[in-house]
């Protein structure tokens, strides 16, 4: 028996004692008062394995302000790695979490009194106790928890099921965007005989993109208009799930008189829409007469302006 041992009366935490050391992970924390000189509020273990996944302890050894837990040790299981998993993923699991008493060689076990599993997944990848046990009781001597300021914490965790569920997504807006202009020049236009061409990439909100022009045109401007359309430059690298959406303005620019020929609009780009613009952005005949600017010594500029407003990535 543990002497003197007295808890807060707290009816959603059961406290055990074992002879036997958690199965799973220990930890053992030499110089304790450090963590809090240091300003080290939470302290999270190397990761262990458990069910075939990753997990890491918390250890708030003055208590998560956060969750007001003054004056007590806050204790969290959190699963760890979660990239790999699929889409919609779910871990449901049952853990309790131990505490050495240095003095009598035994372990209190701290756990949820229901021993309820818990639902580990992309929303919640933290479950555990704000309030495991009093400093109180945690500092008291007497208890063998805290010996010459070092304490050993330890953590079983059992898998009770896993399941992935349907598709989800996560919608980032973006604050203060920027836009990104880039200036493609076609040199030598008269001589293109290509169906089409691609400038080099250029980055706009942490994307790749490039522009696509159809000299000759494409769908309803074939034969007509000059098609341009403003792309991802490399669609089939994207993770799968991943919308884009920018603001974009596409222009013929003037060289003469400054009076570009442009068109504006904001889109969704993914991975099945890579490319969008306009099959008839500008007619043959008019971007051929030489008064107009857009053709100069054969040469024409094109500028993309655009601004990535949102971003979606499917929910893990």
């Amino acid at each position: 028996m543990m002497a003197n041992l007295t808890f807060d009366n707290q009816d959603d935490i059961s406290r055990s004692i074992s002879d036997a050391p958690p199965t799973h992970y220990t930890v053992k924390i030499q110089s304790l008062s450090l963590l809090a000189k240091n300003s080290i509020e939470r302290y999270e273990t190397g990761a262990f394995e458990s069910g075939g996944y990753k997990w890491k302890l918390a250890i708030y050894p003055n208590g998560n302000k956060i969750k007001n837990a003054n004056e007590h040790v806050s204790l969290y299981l959190a699963i760890e790695s979660t990239d790999s998993l699929p889409p919609g993923w779910e871990v449901h699991a049952v853990f309790r979490f131990f505490l050495l008493d240095q003095t009598r060689d035994n372990y209190l076990i701290i756990q949820d009194t229901t021993k309820k599993e818990r639902r580990f997944r992309g929303m919640k990848l933290e479950w555990g106790l704000d309030k495991a046990i009093s400093l109180k009781a945690f500092n008291d001597v007497s208890n063998g928890f805290l010996v010459d300021d070092t304490c050993v914490f330890g953590a079983e965790v059992f898998v009770c099921k896993e399941r992935s569920t349907g598709k989800g997504e996560c919608v980032s807006l973006i604050k203060d965007a920027i836009a990104n202009k880039y200036v493609w020049k076609i040199e030598n236009y008269s001589k293109l005989n290509a169906e089409s061409y691609d400038s080099k990439p250029f980055n706009a909100g942490d994307q790749k993109w490039k522009i696509c022009i159809y000299p000759s045109g494409k769908g309803i401007g074939m034969g007509s208009h000059i098609s341009l359309y403003l792309a991802l430059a490399d669609p089939t690298s994207l993770p799968p799930g991943l919308k884009i959406f920018a603001e974009f303005t596409l222009r013929m620019l003037d060289q003469m008189h400054s009076k570009h020929h442009y068109g504006k609009v904001s889109r969704w780009f993914s991975t099945s829409s890579p490319e969008l613009g306009w099959s008839r952005f500008i007619s043959i005949g008019y971007m051929n007469l030489t008064n107009m600017g857009y053709l100069v010594k054969d040469t024409c500029l094109v500028e993309a302006e655009v601004t990535v407003l949102a971003v979606v990535n499917a929910l893990s």
